[in-house]
């Protein structure tokens, strides 16, 4: 059923005998990408964002993986920064701070990285989803969740402003409501998330992976070369004003339509066939 692409396992810690990140290539040209910490709710530490950064890069460049699926071990997907590490460095000569300059760039970085990623990237939300661990869901292209999944950006909580996690999160939600979760830690439930613009849908927990994949599915089916070019172009013209992003939207669909698989899309629809993609 499934394979594994060289080099996508992410190899494990320094004495750990498991590695931080599980990735597999399944049918299809879907790479399932694991965060493998679940006992500690899969933090975010450096060591973690180190070895998404990898699997992303290696994913980036190679032509078998067309869809991305980013999920996590129970029971919890991902519960934000590793704040014991980011206590111990308290005691740097510094107090902490280029370690936590170091540390928020990085994952700054990786959240970037899956904007700009080539390939279509869909969260697979089980349990919680907490500060950076929220983060990490709006950055994805798309996001499914089981009925269980909760959300926040609880740092408040802990005298913390989640700075961070507010980029990517008032990206997808409307201002007032990000600003009631970033000023007071109030926690979601999947259904609300859903309404708020966070998830494109919800399913009973044992169907999640079921059902990510097969989004995934219909998402690899596709061509990558035009959604490669697709994905670029909504991300660039969703910040720019109204005029500056009809500018950008119609450049781009122009260089579609003179790509191989614009040519070989329309043909085949023409003909009442199924396409077949190039890639190109």
């Amino acid at each position: 059923m499934t394979n594994q692409p060289k080099a996508t396992v992410t190899a494990p810690e320094s004495g750990a005998e498991e590695p931080l990140v599980l990735s597999e290539l399944h049918d299809g040209g879907i790479l399932r990408m694991t965060l493998n910490r679940g006992t500690k709710r899969n933090p975010l530490s450096m060591a973690m964002l180190d070895a998404i950064i990898a699997d992303l890069e290696l994913a980036a460049e190679e032509p078998e993986v067309r869809v991305i699926v980013i999920a996590a071990s129970a029971p919890g997907f991902c519960g934000g920064h590793d704040l014991k590490e980011m206590t111990a460095h308290r005691a740097d000569a510094d107090g902490g701070r280029g370690f936590y300059e170091a540390l928020f760039a990085r994952c700054s970085q990786m959240m970037q990285m899956i904007v700009n990623h080539p390939k279509v990237i869909i969260a697979e939300v089980n349990g919680i989803a907490t500060a950076a661990g929220c983060q990490l869901v709006a950055a994805c292209d798309m996001a499914m969740a089981g009925t269980n999944a909760s959300f926040g950006v609880n740092g408040i909580n802990s005298g913390l402003f989640c700075s961070t996690p507010m980029v990517a999160l008032s990206r997808n939600i409307g201002r007032k409501r990000a600003m009631e979760l970033l000023t007071t830690g109030t926690m979601v439930n999947a259904h609300e998330a859903m309404t708020l613009g966070l998830l494109n849908r919800i399913v009973f927990d044992k169907d999640l992976t079921q059902e990510t994949m097969k989004l995934a599915a219909k998402v690899a089916a596709r061509s990558q070369a035009v959604l490669a070019l697709g994905k670029r172009a909504f991300y660039q013209q969703i910040e720019k004003p109204l005029g500056e992003a009809y500018e950008l939207a119609s450049r781009a669909i122009v260089d579609n339509m003179m790509m191989k698989d614009a040519k070989e899309g329309i043909s085949a629809f023409l003909e009442k066939r199924q396409p077949r993609w190039s890639d190109e």
